[in-house]
């Protein structure tokens, strides 16, 4: 149960960071955090204690196994959470790049 509520934890520290940040890498870096938080809690869902994978099978005896699609969902959404971080980097440097910021309000006040 503990493990549950540090996913919860977590995922309020990146909702924190978003929020109240006004750095743009510090809201990427919420992001990132909200999106690991989302992965471990479906890695966490289909964990079994004392359970085996599910390619190792006998016919004669019935076993107890990890359930692979939490897992799978997983492996996608980390391949898709690496491309939305890497292209919000990629517009954060370009603003960067424009503004010579990072800082939310200075973006806004400059209007150009």
């Amino acid at each position: 149960m503990i493990i549950f509520i540090s996913c919860i934890i977590l995922f309020l520290i990146g909702l924190y960071s978003i929020v109240t940040k006004r750095n743009l890498i510090k809201i990427a870096i919420g992001f990132a955090l909200m999106e690991y938080a989302i992965n471990l809690l479906f890695a966490l869902i289909g964990f079994r204690k004392g359970a085996l994978a599910p390619i190792i099978t006998s016919v004669d005896s019935p076993h107890n196994f990890v359930d692979p699609i939490p897992q799978a969902l997983v492996l996608t959404a980390i391949v898709i959470a690496l491309g939305t971080t890497a292209l919000m980097l990629v517009v954060i440097m370009r603003i960067y790049e424009k503004y010579k910021t990072f800082d939310i309000a200075e973006i806004k006040k400059l209007k150009g």
